[in-house]
């Protein structure tokens, strides 16, 4: 039998900060945590970000300023978006050697070496004219498998041009295989692979589509990304799938609204689980705390508890910086 009150005072435990501090059942350490950049072609100084104040479009001066204040702050690595000058239906710049993205990821690989993981999204939307992530069929349909091709390529480049991780998000069925497939007949082996398994078609991607220049042109990605209302158990199919063709680490995405999902995958992997707390929940905070409704602070904080306790191991979050400094 447990004691109940008055013997049992649960407030014995919570009286005090120090109290509170010893006994707390969930921590975030500054390695945890991943800073998701952009960084944009042919631009001379960093570009605000409307919809996500204190977010930047970089050049890459200006990115591999931030990505150095990122290292010395102890968070555990960066996600690299690019944005090309010049678009079209293939996405060319994705595999590009000379593209944004591997040219950033030359610099920051001899700036940083492995001060922190350089991480990269796989994917297409950032790169073709039309802001779907994969190749179109003739009617206007997402093209799966000859994608494919394309993710596998992009892949390849991102290794060679210093990425230490390769992530891909265009949720196309069979893209770790082929990933896995290209990485090591290209002699990367040793490149792990974090999967975007549980990437749902979201409406807190909004400002993202902002930073990163790739609304859709026509339609939107429900397709291909996971239904919110979609089948229970659609989430760990996908995150079974991705593992047995080769993930090492596996993700769910947005984090907050999906926090329910998070904890089926923690409970099932033996990998590690990573969670994005995408831009809409990121422009949330920011806009309430700009007028006065919330304490920004202790909000943002609250947030990424949340995440940790749900199951994630690792956290993408655009205060990555800013929290590790204050862990720190």
């Amino acid at each position: 039998m447990n004691a109940q009150y008055p013997v049992a005072r649960p407030r014995r435990l919570r009286r005090t900060a120090a109290m509170r501090r010893m006994v707390a059942g969930t921590r975030l350490h500054p390695a945890e945590l991943i800073l998701p950049m952009f960084v944009k072609e042919g631009i001379g100084e960093p570009q605000p970000v409307g919809s996500m104040p204190g977010v930047v479009q970089h050049t890459r001066e200006s990115l591999r300023k931030a990505a150095h204040e990122a290292a010395e702050a102890g968070v555990g690595g960066i996600m690299l978006f690019g944005i090309p000058a010049h678009k079209d239906a293939r996405g060319s710049g994705a595999d590009d050697p000379d593209g944004i993205v591997q040219v950033a990821l030359r610099d920051l690989a001899s700036d940083l070496g492995d001060a922190l993981v350089l991480m990269t999204d796989t994917c297409l939307d950032e790169y073709t004219d039309h802001g779907h992530c994969g190749l179109l069929t003739a009617d206007g349909e997402v093209d799966n498998d000859a994608t494919l091709e394309r993710y596998a390529s992009a892949a390849v480049a991102q290794a060679a041009a210093g990425s230490r991780m390769i992530a891909p998000s265009g949720m196309m069925d069979g893209q770790v295989g082929a990933i896995r497939a290209a990485l090591d007949a290209n002699g990367f082996a040793e490149i792990p692979i974090l999967a975007y398994a549980a990437k749902y078609a979201s409406g807190f991607y909004g400002p993202f589509r902002d930073a990163a220049e790739c609304a859709p042109q026509f339609g939107d990605r429900s397709a291909y990304q996971q239904d919110p209302a979609g089948p229970i158990g659609e989430a760990l199919r996908e995150v079974r799938l991705d593992l047995a063709e080769g993930a090492d680490a596996v993700m769910v995405k947005p984090a907050l609204a999906y926090l329910d999902i998070l904890r089926q995958v923690r409970d099932t992997v033996e990998v590690p689980v990573a969670a994005y707390q995408v831009s809409g929940e990121y422009a949330m905070v920011e806009a309430a705390a700009a007028n006065g409704w919330i304490d920004r602070e202790r909000v943002i904080m609250e947030s990424l508890i949340a995440i940790r306790r749900a199951g994630a191991d690792m956290i993408l979050t655009y205060w990555a910086t800013e929290v590790a400094r204050g862990l720190s």
